[in-house]
């Protein structure tokens, strides 16, 4: 391990080293919390399809969900809940309306509850962190 001390963990010398991003509890919790909500999205999504959605666009909103956890994870300052649920709901908007224009604006029900769900992980990740 060269000039690395065997007490270091491996976690460790891969973000000392390579300058990656620290995994702390607030991101732990905004990861769980976006992936869990990207299953109800898809399940709401193939119901209101009638289960005519392909696996790949169910796949793409489900990542949009996951993305949306890593952005609201991320390191912020911590603020109160109120701007840190305005926040969820920017970030919510953000992410969500990547994907609603890019899907060629046809599930406005999911754009918005990109939003909702924005703002629910902002509230799990400021209580749990």
């Amino acid at each position: 391990m060269g000039k690395y001390r065997k007490d270091k963990t491996i976690d460790f010398i891969f973000q000392e080293r390579l300058g990656l991003l620290m995994i702390t509890r607030r991101m732990k919790i905004s990861i769980i919390t976006g992936m869990l909500l990207g299953v109800v999205c898809i399940v709401g999504a193939s119901i209101r399809s009638e289960f005519e959605r392909e696996l790949y666009w169910l796949f793409a909103l489900w990542y949009n969900r996951l993305i949306m956890g890593i952005l609201i994870g991320a390191s912020w300052k911590r603020v109160s809940l109120n701007k840190s649920l305005l926040r969820g709901a920017g970030f919510g908007l953000l992410v969500s309306f990547a994907f609603y224009a890019t899907s060629g604006f046809q599930d406005p029900v999911s754009f918005m509850a990109g939003i909702v769900y924005g703002v629910i992980i902002e509230y799990i990740a400021h209580k749990y962190e």
